[in-house]
């Protein structure tokens, strides 16, 4: 699997099993890098860093709902939109909705980066 719309497929299919952790492990760069509005856009750079935002965040959060919609395409990007319903231990139950843009080059994904409305 590294053909553009199969990194897709199946991120999207791991993202809506809530199997993070697995897709970060399966189908990123060792040196992919994120952009995330809830880090102040603050680039975070490596493989080993993301996998450990997303255990504390998962270790924080109780996920209630969560749908992916199909990827659309242009060249080396793909875009899905993510929404999520969720409680953050201490905080009230709220829902995001987020565009996510990737970029694959050589069958992994080398940049992610989250826009929430």
């Amino acid at each position: 699997m590294n053909t553009l719309p199969e990194i897709a497929n199946r991120l999207t299919s791991l993202c809506n099993e809530r199997k993070f952790v697995e897709a970060y492990t399966e189908l990123y760069d060792d040196n992919a890098v994120s952009i995330d509005p809830n880090n102040n856009n603050e680039p975070i750079t490596g493989l080993h860093n993301l996998i450990e935002r997303e255990k504390q965040f998962l270790a924080n959060v109780e996920i209630h709902d969560i749908n992916v919609s199909d990827p659309i395409f242009a060249e080396s990007y793909f875009s899905v939109i993510l929404s999520m319903n969720f409680t953050v231990k201490g905080q009230e139950r709220k829902t995001i909705e987020e565009v996510c843009v990737y970029k694959v080059e050589n069958g992994k994904i080398i940049s992610q980066q989250f826009f929430i409305g």
